[in-house]
């Protein structure tokens, strides 16, 4: 038996060398011709087309519910202008990811797309990672290993934070802080306003001592209700939270929570009514939708403020607007999605919110942390209602 060197399939491109291997010719001859050694440049035969780097991301694959989740292989981001590569470690669940998977939710493409808005983990620069940890917050992408994002919503991570706390920081602080700002509790000024005094030992106009602010938060076991007190006790605020177990609420009255109120034994409304002796709230941080807007309302002192967040219910608020001359009473909406996108608002807040890291007054509360591959089972504990604090994924690392 002879055997012959020939050169082997594949290549890189621009070598002036190729592989040799041995080969079986049945008429036992070696061929008369010199073997010609040929660039593999000049074989494109032999030339191996150009993969796209991949990397491993969880797909909303339609608008079907939470069996529209799979993990998949996916081309990694391509960078825009001014963009950053951040090589995800984390990613916090949040219950928009819910709304996503069944009839879309506002600001984000139709499906197929990656879920996820907020995430932490190493900032790249090229192949390398600069090695600055960061938090961020994007419109959808953030459960994959790595995110393109900008830099004016990317955050440094607290060197005594993991991984899992910082990616349970943006959207849950953020919205909660925002809402004490738009309720007119905190020092920064509000739509050119003036700045307020802390609610606690606050003046009136007449110089006349008066009780701190009251705020009724809904959900207060969950990721902005467990950060709505965090803050909510900085500010010295008397705070009334809404949960479903008696558990949870005693978990929350340790980050601060005067009054909690079990939803499930008590109509919540008359309970608000019954502690603050028939005056009411100041304001009410509703993301329930449906009847709860109105009930929120009528929780409400007179001048008292819903901030809408949110519709979990998925019912639209239900609202007669008769009902807010009365007390002279207002809705607002937040929604973090278009807040994010005005620095004017979103730096100040920052400022003040790592002023109050850096004294360590604050730590985002994580109840669950789940690998990448359990997503079904995170999305659902949220969806059921049956998370403490902040659920999150481990997505690498």
């Amino acid at each position: 038996m002879n055997l012959r060197p020939v050169p082997a399939p594949g290549g890189v491109a621009g070598r002036t060398s190729v592989n040799l291997r041995q080969e079986y010719i049945p008429d036992g001859k070696w061929p008369a011709k010199k073997l010609r050694l040929v660039p593999v440049s000049l074989r494109p035969e032999l030339v191996r087309p150009a993969r796209l780097a991949c990397m491993k991301a969880l797909m909303i694959t339609s608008p079907s519910g939470l069996d529209a989740l799979t993990i998949q292989d996916t081309a990694e981001p391509t960078l825009k202008p001014g963009q950053t590569l951040v090589r995800v470690a984390a990613g916090g669940l949040n219950f928009a990811d819910v709304m996503t998977t069944h009839d879309g939710y506002p600001g984000t493409p139709a499906p197929p797309l990656i879920a996820g808005r907020e995430f932490a983990g190493t900032e790249q620069s090229g192949k390398e990672s600069s090695g600055r940890r960061v938090m961020g917050y994007i419109q959808w992408g953030a459960f994959a290993e790595k995110v393109a994002a900008y830099p004016n919503l990317l955050w440094t991570v607290p060197d005594h934070w993991t991984d899992e706390q910082a990616a349970a920081f943006p959207v849950n602080y953020f919205t909660a802080y925002l809402a004490y700002w738009q309720a007119g509790m905190t020092s920064q000024p509000m739509w050119g306003q003036p700045p307020l005094r802390q609610a606690q030992g606050r003046l009136s106009a007449v110089g006349r001592r008066e009780a701190p602010h009251r705020v009724l938060i809904h959900a207060v076991a969950g990721g902005v209700g467990t950060a709505a007190v965090q803050i909510g006790h900085i500010l010295g605020v008397e705070m009334f939270g809404t949960s479903s177990s008696e558990e949870k609420l005693a978990r929350v009255k340790e980050l601060g929570l005067q009054h909690g109120i079990n939803y499930k034994q008590h109509d919540y409304e008359e309970a608000v009514k019954d502690l603050t002796h028939g005056e009411g709230v100041d304001a009410a941080f509703e993301m329930l939708g449906g009847e709860h807007t109105a009930k929120s309302l009528r929780c409400l002192r007179d001048f008292g403020r819903v901030i809408q967040y949110g519709s979990a219910t998925g019912k639209p608020p239900q609202l007669d607007v008769r009902a807010l001359y009365a007390k002279s009473a207002s809705i607002q909406g937040l929604w973090l999605t278009y807040i994010s996108q005005k620095r004017e608002i979103i730096e100040p807040a920052w400022n003040q919110l790592s002023e109050w890291i850096a004294q360590r007054k604050l730590t985002p509360v994580v109840g669950q942390v789940f690998p990448l591959e359990r997503a079904v089972e995170a999305y659902k504990l949220l969806q059921e209602g049956k998370n403490y604090g902040k659920v999150v994924l481990k997505i690498s690392g």
